[in-house]
């Protein structure tokens, strides 16, 4: 089992909790941007590293806000805001010895979806892959036309309007990409199977772009 390590990621002028976990030899990290609400406890979160370490990358799950500035409702939804502190974790990946080198890809999940990829949008080349879960990447807004990282949407197949969200966000992007639907499934992906189906999924993307094709 990949060891964890409790982090302390400085943004703007605070500093948010991250927990990394890197195997060794890894040749990627995966940077976690959690929904709404959530946090870099998210159980479905954490389950995907999980099958992601396993599989031979690092991960970097992080909370966007702290407890305080979670409080307020309208925060949860500041993409600009949310997009500044993904970057900010993403740079500080970039200064530590363990993740300098690495390959880095996005993982993000509902409304962190939109974050990842206007952040992605902003970095170039810089991130080489982006997975979303019930993703909002209707949020991000005309960022998806200048998205450069082959982008895997995974939606359930129950979650009606999120597929529809997500099939206007899929025409939009000019880069690989990829919509997936998971039958059976609604937002969270609670029933039986899904969750691992969500995690294979992300895994199999995550491999071809950040170790097979470019190792």
């Amino acid at each position: 089992m990949t060891e964890e390590k409790q982090v302390k990621i400085p943004a703007d002028s605070t500093k948010l909790e991250g927990i990394l976990a890197v195997p060794d030899d890894s040749p990627s990290l995966v940077i976690f941007v959690h929904g709404s609400g959530s946090s870099r406890l998210s159980p479905r979160n954490r389950f995907v590293a999980g099958v992601l370490q396993k599989a031979g990358m690092g991960t970097l799950l992080f909370d966007l806000l702290t407890a305080r500035e979670d409080e307020v409702y309208e925060t949860r939804f500041d993409i600009p805001l949310l997009t500044g502190r993904l970057k900010a974790a993403t740079l500080w990946a970039k200064r530590q010895p363990e993740t300098a080198k690495l390959k880095i890809g996005y993982f993000g999940a509902s409304t962190g979806t939109a974050v990842a990829l206007v952040a992605a949008a902003d970095f170039g080349k810089e991130i080489e892959a982006i997975v979303s879960r019930g993703g909002r990447p209707d949020l991000a807004g005309n960022a998806l036309r200048r998205i450069i990282a082959p982008t895997l949407l995974i939606v359930g197949g129950k979650d009606h309007i999120v597929i529809e969200l997500n099939k206007k966000a899929y025409d939009m992007l000019s880069t690989e990409r990829r919509l997936q639907i998971i039958h059976g499934a609604t937002h969270l992906f609670e029933e039986p199977g899904a969750l691992e189906e969500v995690a294979r999924l992300a895994a199999d993307w995550f491999k071809k772009y950040l170790i097979t094709s470019r190792a």
